[in-house]
């Protein structure tokens, strides 16, 4: 097993496409996530728990629904860059966690009955669901304990299944995060005891998760092209990483606004006022989300008007 794990984390290209076996309800669900249509996307999430009430996916499904309109709410402009950056606690996180808890619970009690690599993997995704609202809310700890935990789950998966490619989402994104800590945040992570990352590791990582994986392809390939904006200033990288996304889900507003973001820093005026008009006239349910995205649109159209003289 040990060998098994090792030739994972050193050897992660030579994983081919494979992961847990989805009901026909959770790719449907996914496909209107990706096309902007998240509250018809729970509705179908929450049908599979219905059917499978002790089986995590569905709750997994639901909450990364979830976290899309939270995060369309908290998204604004920083440093001319378009993301959720950092809010305080509200009301809806409760039922957010709520999910992410609950699918952890659920796949953890099925591996201790008897382990599996799609258990574990469920395990992982949902303590990593955990960590990203922890993170925006700048909850320090525990984001890093949720992302520890996360780890272990994942890298126990691939010990079970090597070709098991939704995991390198997990594993990248923690690589890419910890190998970008401040000096500060590098010091408290050494007392914390939290293990290290690479940042190349996480990116070849997250790329096998994108090109291969079942669960986290689309959302690998988002942050990704999303983390080579904000960290390596990449936007060339970021741009061949969101065109492909927007050619296939062009009703999704934030592919749009991500891919436009991009295209401005680049210099590509037209295209990138193209892609901010397009995400502001796709119909959104969410008002909270919908006025958050009309907002996001001005102050990137703004900044794009050069200033008088």
């Amino acid at each position: 097993m040990a060998a098994t794990l090792l030739a994972a984390i050193l050897f992660p290209a030579r994983a081919h496409a494979a992961g847990p076996d989805l009901p026909p309800a959770a790719k449907q669900g996914l496909d209107l996530l990706y096309s902007g249509q998240a509250e018809q996307a729970v509705e179908l999430f929450k049908q599979m728990q219905k059917n499978a009430p002790d089986h995590p996916l569905g709750y997994l499904l639901e909450a990364d629904a979830r976290w899309w309109q939270l995060y369309c709410e908290a998204c604004e402009i920083r440093w001319k860059m378009i993301d959720a950056w950092k809010r305080t606690r509200n009301a809806d996180d409760d039922a957010y966690f709520a999910l992410t808890d609950k699918a952890t619970q659920l796949a953890e009690a099925r591996i201790a009955a008897g382990d599996s690599a799609e258990m574990e993997l469920y395990a992982g995704m949902g303590w990593a669901l955990r960590a990203r609202l922890l993170g925006l809310l700048d909850a320090r700890r525990g984001t890093a304990q949720a992302g520890v935990k996360a780890r272990a789950h994942l890298l126990r998966c691939l010990a079970l299944d090597p070709q098991m490619s939704d995991a390198y989402a997990g594993l990248g994104l923690y690589n890419y995060y910890v190998d970008t800590l401040s000096a500060m945040a590098r010091v408290l992570r050494f007392f914390m005891g939290i293990p290290g990352g690479e940042k190349q590791d996480g990116i070849r990582q997250l790329r096998i998760a994108m090109e291969q994986g079942v669960l986290t392809r689309v959302e690998a390939r988002y942050y990704l092209a999303k983390n080579l904006r904000n960290y390596d200033l990449n936007y060339v990288a970021s741009v061949d990483l969101m065109a492909p996304l927007v050619a296939d889900y062009p009703r999704n507003p934030f592919f749009r606004l991500l891919l436009g973001d991009v295209q401005a820093k680049l210099g590509r005026r037209e295209p990138a006022v193209a892609n901010f008009h397009a995400a502001e006239q796709i119909p959104v349910a969410n008002p909270a989300c919908a006025q958050s995205i009309r907002s996001l649109v001005a102050q990137a159209l703004a900044l794009l008007t050069p200033n008088p003289g």
